[in-house]
């Protein structure tokens, strides 16, 4: 990512990067036809693609700017962190931190308008069913209030084992990718 931006003096990079986290915040990004000269199509796409994951991730992880420092490189970003490009990347991130956090609470906000309020669970032993005499299988009854728009609505499920291990690691997995 810093190759390609110091292809650009340090003064238009931090202009760059302010535009590439506009571009994060919902408003207008930077234009391809302005730096047309600067950058091939699939460079332009490489840098873009970089410098929003990088403030992505730095935001996203809540990461003090020595992690920040210490991970760049690991992130693709900032392989010389002592040159002035990286350290107009970093003073962009430094300036706008807050503005991109919010950008991200209002990304995740927006895939869906329903929230948990509360939930309850059981835990229930089949001893039979109508097929089978002796069954002997636990099964959870798991009852979720969920909150969209301004209507409470109940969705109730049962689960065994397995199915319940499944919607455990499904969380767990969910809950990764958030931190």
């Amino acid at each position: 990512m810093v190759v390609l931006l110091s292809r650009l003096p340090a003064t238009e990079c931090i202009k760059f990067c302010h535009r590439v986290v506009d571009g994060l915040c919902g408003r207008e990004p930077p234009r391809r036809s302005e730096h047309s000269t600067t950058w091939s199509p699939e460079e332009w796409l490489q840098l873009l693609d970089s410098l929003s994951a990088f403030y992505r991730r730095a935001v996203g992880s809540d990461s003090s700017e020595e992690e920040v420092r210490a991970r760049g490189v690991c992130w693709g970003g900032l392989a010389d962190v002592g040159s002035s490009h990286a350290e107009a990347v970093l003073s962009v991130l430094r300036a706008r931190r807050e503005e991109i956090h919010h950008a991200l609470l209002d990304r995740t906000n927006s895939i869906s308008s329903a929230t948990l309020q509360d939930f309850d669970w059981q835990l229930k032993l089949s001893l039979s069913s109508d097929k089978i005499s002796s069954l002997h299988t636990p099964l959870l009854s798991l009852s979720l209030d969920v909150r969209e728009d301004a209507a409470l609505r109940s969705v109730t499920m049962e689960m065994n084992r397995e199915e319940l291990n499944t919607l455990i690691s499904s969380l767990e997995a969910a809950n990764k990718v958030i931190l």
